[in-house]
């Protein structure tokens, strides 16, 4: 039986409540204020392979969209990643999170070029090859998977890291501004999927780039929590 677009929406939400990234131990552990402060350094350090090399994933996303009002709907995106005029005060999103690195001791430097894990590399070469897939399969991946959170959960997150490191606005203003930010896509998917899901194997094919997506993802949280255990 052939797929409808909310089928589709009901299978991604199954897909993400099946491994939701708040439960994995990485986040876990950053969420509720149980890694150290050495542990939350090396957290950090690993995580900027997404916030430092954004231009990389949704500048792609951007150029290779071939619907100019979609191209709109990015190009907004991307403006506030690098400008912060929507939702961060005008402070840029790399430099919202600089702003945290140095807040927990990490100078800018060693936040910049870090050496990352293997699963780091790996999900930053897997994105932005994906970030140049037709453009239901790039924002498929993009905004369907791994864009996708629960609503609060960055919130608590600088919650605790305010409790735990006594850190101020400024140090947890990355995470405050992406509890924001990210609730505005909410409704990408069914908009998404009436305009470019023409077929059955449209649809399919999304769900298949959702599921490898949220895999990947995982993959780059294994692995940095194998680096955040080492971290003392």
């Amino acid at each position: 039986m052939a797929l409808t677009n909310q089928d589709v929406l009901d299978k991604i939400h199954e897909i993400h409540e099946s491994r939701p990234f708040g439960e994995h131990p990485t986040w876990a552990g950053i969420i509720d204020g149980t890694f150290n402060l050495a542990q939350t350094r090396e957290f950090a350090k690993q995580f900027g392979i997404i916030p430092l090399h954004n231009h990389n994933y949704h500048g792609r996303l951007y150029v290779y969209c071939p619907d100019p009002g979609w191209r709109a709907k990015i190009a907004e995106v991307v403006y506030e990643e690098g400008t912060g005029r929507l939702y961060a005060e005008g402070v840029a999103h790399n430099e919202l999170y600089y702003n945290f690195g140095e807040a927990i001791g990490i100078a800018r430097k060693d936040l910049l070029k870090p050496h990352y894990c293997s699963g780091a590399l790996a999900f930053k070469s897997y994105f932005i090859q994906m970030c140049e897939r037709p453009f239901l399969e790039a924002v498929s991946c993009h905004m369907l998977a791994a864009e996708a959170q629960g609503p609060g959960v960055f919130a608590k997150l600088a919650k605790n890291l305010k409790k735990n490191f006594k850190l101020d606005d400024k140090g947890v203003a990355f995470w405050t501004v992406h509890d924001v930010a990210d609730e505005d896509h909410s409704g990408v998917g069914k908009e998404l999927l009436e305009q470019f899901a023409k077929s059955d194997s449209d649809r399919q094919r999304v769900l298949e780039i959702v599921q490898e997506t949220v895999d990947m993802t995982f993959l780059l949280y294994d692995d940095m929590y194998r680096s955040i255990k080492k971290a003392h």
